[in-house]
């Protein structure tokens, strides 16, 4: 029997100090007044800008390519927008022994989001999954997001959310249309993108981080955090590894029983199981107001949570043996590349 054995060091991605000290530059020295108008004006405007990025690096091809894989594409979609609802509700049962009302309003919040794309595409190829797939299952997850996540807030986030039609618009002005913009420019800046990936990945982390400064800023201003206590938080910090844990589970599992090849379920797998901070952030701030603070607390931890747990798990997924003869499941087409997009 193999023995098994932990990894020689844990996989801390350094872009948790930057949310880290983010948050603290946001405690010390808030946005207040003017000051707060620009950094929320900044933030919407870095945001729409990365979902034009979005847009402009995946190829229409791609996509409609992506569309024969429509079995592993709704189990992704099922997964992110029906099974972790489901689990969030059932988290209901730990208010208040684990769990605050507010910090339980972040939590199933969390679970509402759309996955993410570009840390799946990156541990699907780490692992030597099928990439294409997860290339078109984290796009169309976003994009479904855009729309079912609001709708989905109001339907079971009630009045804790500031839900309304507005808001709906509001996020579609934010991201569907910079990400439709984005597709129809492509053609002339498409090769310049994909020439230069690593500003998307600077648009994608600076945005966030500005997200991060503006909710938070807010928060203080707001005297939100005195609610939060330690104990609190590693009650959170439990939830969600029990969260992520069954997520990867059911996602790796349940492919199986559902006759998908191996390469398909490591894209099923990091697709279905991860939430997006690109996309969450945002909406917490149009949906939530001045306790988007609190309600995107828990969607931080659990990003980090799930970075440094996919990555062992991608990482041992690559030493998997696989037949050199079948680089995909014929099934559903794609093709497996072991370059890891940055």
């Amino acid at each position: 029997m193999k023995r098994l054995t932990w990894p020689s060091r844990m996989p801390v991605d350094p872009y948790i100090l930057l949310l880290l000290g983010t948050v603290g530059i946001a405690a010390l020295f808030p946005a207040r007044g003017t000051g707060a108008d620009v950094a929320s004006g900044a933030a919407t405007a870095a945001i729409a800008f990365l979902f034009f990025l979005y847009g402009a690096r995946l190829s229409t091809r791609e996509a409609l390519d992506g569309l024969r894989h429509w079995r592993l594409h709704v189990t992704v979609l099922v997964c992110t927008f029906v099974v972790f609802p489901l689990l969030g509700l059932a988290a209901r049962g730990l208010v208040p022994v684990f769990l605050t009302e507010p910090l339980y309003q972040g939590l199933l919040f969390l679970t509402l989001v759309p996955s993410t794309i570009q840390s799946s595409i990156a541990f699907t190829s780490m692992a030597r999954g099928n990439v294409p797939a997860a290339i078109c299952a984290g796009s169309f997850s976003s994009l479904v997001g855009i729309v079912v996540t609001p709708l989905l807030a109001a339907a079971l986030l009630g009045g804790s959310g500031g839900f309304s039609a507005g808001s709906v618009v509001e996020i579609v002005l934010q991201l569907l249309v910079p990400f439709v913009a984005g597709q129809v420019a492509r053609r002339w800046i498409g090769a310049f993108i994909a020439r230069h990936r690593k500003v998307l990945g600077l648009v994608d982390r600076g945005s966030i981080l500005l997200v991060v400064y503006t909710a938070f800023s807010e928060g203080m201003v707001q005297g939100i955090w005195q609610q939060v206590s330690p104990v609190r938080l590693g009650g959170l910090l439990a939830v969600e590894a029990v969260l992520l844990a069954v997520m990867l589970a059911l996602t790796w599992y349940g492919a199986k029983a559902l006759r998908f090849g191996r390469e398909d379920r490591i894209a099923i797998q990091f697709a279905g199981s991860k939430k997006s901070l690109a996309s969450g952030l945002p909406m917490a701030s149009v949906l939530f107001g001045a306790h988007a603070s609190l309600a995107v607390l828990p969607l931080m931890l659990f990003h980090q949570m799930q970075l440094m747990v996919c990555a062992v798990i991608a990482k041992r997924r690559s030493r998997d043996p696989v037949d050199p003869h079948v680089g995909t499941d014929a099934r559903y087409g794609g093709a497996v590349t072991d370059n890891v997009p940055s």
